[in-house]
């Protein structure tokens, strides 16, 4: 059986559709880089991932920020599941319907129950849309009982 980096290593340059999270698969994003503190996806932003404006959603956004970290919070390892516990988002800039987006998440912290990572969604000009930092508890669900 691969590790998680192994697996999602094998998933470089691929449509992010058939991973363990339903609400990931549906953003259907590329995955373009991914290490134990790591990660780069990029996104394109579909019609129905806007508000009535045709921008992107700050939910779907929050999505992204949420779904990013914790793929990468799941290859970081550990034996038990760890699950977020908060989200802070800052929407600094809209993004448009067909507009490619790269988020990048890093692990700013890693101890023996909580993990605290950071990460950025921007346009392919650099222009930030939204930028987020998260903390990640230890549950006492053991990853070998999941079905994956």
């Amino acid at each position: 059986m691969a590790t998680p980096l192994e697996y999602f290593s094998s998933q470089i340059g691929k449509k992010l559709d058939q991973t363990p999270s339903a609400a990931g698969n549906w953003l259907a994003g590329i995955l373009l880089e991914i290490s134990e503190k790591h990660i780069k996806i990029q996104y394109t932003v579909q019609p129905y991932m806007c508000n009535p404006a045709r921008i992107l959603h700050g939910g779907v956004a929050s999505l992204m920020l949420d779904d990013g970290i914790g793929m990468a919070n799941f290859v970081a390892g550990g034996d038990y599941l760890m699950s977020s516990i908060n989200l802070s988002v800052d929407f600094l800039s809209s993004a448009q319907i067909g507009e490619k987006l790269i988020l990048e998440a890093n692990l700013i912290r890693s101890g023996a129950n909580l993990n605290h990572w950071e990460a950025i969604i921007s346009k392919e000009s650099g222009k930030i849309v939204a930028k987020a930092s998260s903390n990640m508890i230890k549950t006492h669900i053991k990853i070998s009982d999941l079905k994956l």
